[in-house]
């Protein structure tokens, strides 16, 4: 906003900005993120932490607020900025909304899970006694910025990762975004999701998927922002996969975990009459197709059974099951039956 550069040009008072970013991306872009504050003269204080599931807890939180009042932050002028994955996201934006009850942060996602998923919506938060995101709450930035070159230097497995999440607006909401994975999938896991000029048979992938995997999201989260409303398709592939990834850490990153899970409720939509068996198919071809698992043994008939009760007491009581009723399509069921999920685990360990 011009204006407001013109405010901040006369204004006496030297810009502050408080940055925690992931180890691992200070590696990699530290440097660039200090010459930029430098060069535009802003004092800043920069914390390199290791933000990973395995220490994404309290204690991480309360280290960021000592931080963060040692550098005396005005709470209504200067956001903190967060510069990392989801768990980086998530564990600084608890901090930000506890900070004398709500600092404004900004979100800039650095993998491809976190670009197209954490950088959306309200919530943050913390894992507490092994369970996932147990400790948390409802605090929007007051701005994302999503930047695809920092997806340049991840791993091939991290993009497949974020493809898991791509996937599940896919298969909820947007049979063109399920097709577009279905035929450029590789692509866009060779490219790294960059913009590639002269590969005119994919026109530019890595925009159109990014775009419609966010524009779906928000449809579905902007209008129920603090989950007032339990139906959500956007739980598709979050029933069981909270329980088989705390259980199996580090084995599956949070994307494979939602993978596996929406591998099996892909069983469970067949063995109900909702998908045939090339739609089954076709799904399981493209999660292949991604790199991602459509099966665990960690993820046995015993952790499901008590994945699905923990859902219900979370639920009110009902199991509020998303699946997809088609490619693209998908409703919320809570008719389920045991004999049903039995049937459909059965088969998907057979397979």
């Amino acid at each position: 906003d011009p204006q407001q550069m013109e405010l901040i040009a006369a204004s006496k008072r030297k810009l502050r900005r408080f940055i925690v970013i992931d180890e691992v991306v200070d590696q990699l872009y530290g440097s660039k993120v200090r010459e930029y504050f430098e060069e535009n003269n802003v004092q800043h204080k920069i914390l390199a932490l290791p933000t990973t599931e395995e220490t994404k807890s309290m204690d991480l939180v309360l280290s960021i607020l000592r931080e963060v009042q040692n550098f005396s932050l005005d709470r209504r002028t200067e956001p903190i900025i967060a510069i990392g994955g989801g768990v980086c996201l998530d564990i600084v934006g608890l901090a930000a909304s506890l900070y004398r009850r709500r600092t404004p942060y900004i979100r800039v996602p650095t993998t491809l899970l976190s670009y197209v998923d954490a950088s959306v919506g309200a919530k943050n938060g913390v894992n507490f006694l092994q369970c996932k995101n147990k400790l948390g709450g409802y605090t929007p930035p007051v701005a994302s910025f999503l930047d695809r070159s920092f997806i340049r230097s991840i791993p091939r497995r991290h993009i497949s990762n974020g493809l898991g999440e791509i996937l599940k607006m896919a298969l909820m909401k947007h049979k063109g975004l399920f097709n577009l994975l279905k035929s450029h999938g590789k692509y866009l896991l060779d490219t790294k999701f960059q913009s590639c000029n002269g590969f005119a048979d994919h026109g530019d992938a890595a925009l159109q998927t990014t775009r419609i995997a966010i524009e779906t999201m928000l449809e579905e989260l902007a209008p129920n922002l603090w989950e007032d409303d339990l139906d959500r398709l956007v739980d598709f592939g979050h029933l069981i996969s909270p329980e088989l990834e705390m259980r199996v850490l580090p084995s599956l990153m949070h994307g494979e975990a939602v993978n596996v899970d929406m591998a099996f409720m892909t069983y469970v939509a067949h063995a109900r009459g909702l998908l045939d068996a090339e739609e089954k198919e076709q799904i399981l071809q493209c999660m292949r197709g991604l790199e991602l698992p459509v099966w665990h043994s960690g993820c046995s008939w015993a952790l499901i059974q008590r994945a699905l009760r923990e859902r219900l007491k979370h639920s009110g009581g009902q199991p509020r099951m998303p699946l997809p009723t088609g490619l693209g399509v998908a409703d919320i069921f809570n008719d389920t039956s045991e004999e049903t999920l039995e049937r459909a685990y059965k088969l998907w360990v057979k397979d």
